[in-house]
């Protein structure tokens, strides 16, 4: 009878599990459970909501950090460029004053200048002025230098004024 005992033994061991009552397996517990139990899923356990308002963050700090060197840049070019227009401007007067000033190195050009604005004329000379038909509304005093100077004005600024009226 021990062989009977063996015999009964063995087919206990190698009958299934769902066979057998008393030792009911429990199934192994799956990846997408646990992870339930730990929140929604996705990339780095954070819903849709939370990345979309992460994303728009970084996307936000992006642009701050190239808006402030961008205008900056934008505007030093605008800068460069008014200098610029500036430069040549200046550089155009410059070149002009250059040959009033050779114009008046020459000592017959001032000569000129002086009897035809300042109405000189020469020790012996008899000084004549022609007017035309269209000049009888003008008198000869307003083509005459004032005697008197100017009030409140250095004898610098009516040198100058009387050089650019010309």
């Amino acid at each position: 009878m021990p062989e009977a005992d063996r015999d009964r033994s063995r087919r206990r061991s190698t009958a299934p599990a769902a066979a057998r009552p008393d030792r009911a397996r429990r199934p192994a517990p799956s990846k997408a459970r646990t992870r339930a139990g730990a929140g929604t899923g996705g990339a780095f356990g954070m819903s849709g909501t939370r990345r979309a308002a992460l994303l728009a963050m970084v996307l936000c700090a992006l642009a701050l950090s190239i808006a402030v060197p961008l205008r900056t840049y934008l505007a030093q070019r605008d800068e460069l460029r008014q200098v610029t227009a500036q430069q040549a401007q200046l550089a155009a007067e410059v070149s002009k004053l250059e040959q009033r000033q050779a114009e008046l190195n020459d000592p017959a050009q001032v000569e000129a200048e002086a009897r035809k604005r300042l109405h000189y004329v020469r020790p012996g000379e008899t000084p004549y002025i022609v007017q035309l038909p269209g000049d009888a509304e003008r008198s000869p005093e307003e083509e005459r230098p004032s005697s008197a100077p100017a009030a409140n004005t250095s004898w610098y600024q009516q040198l100058w004024q009387s050089v650019a009226t010309k």
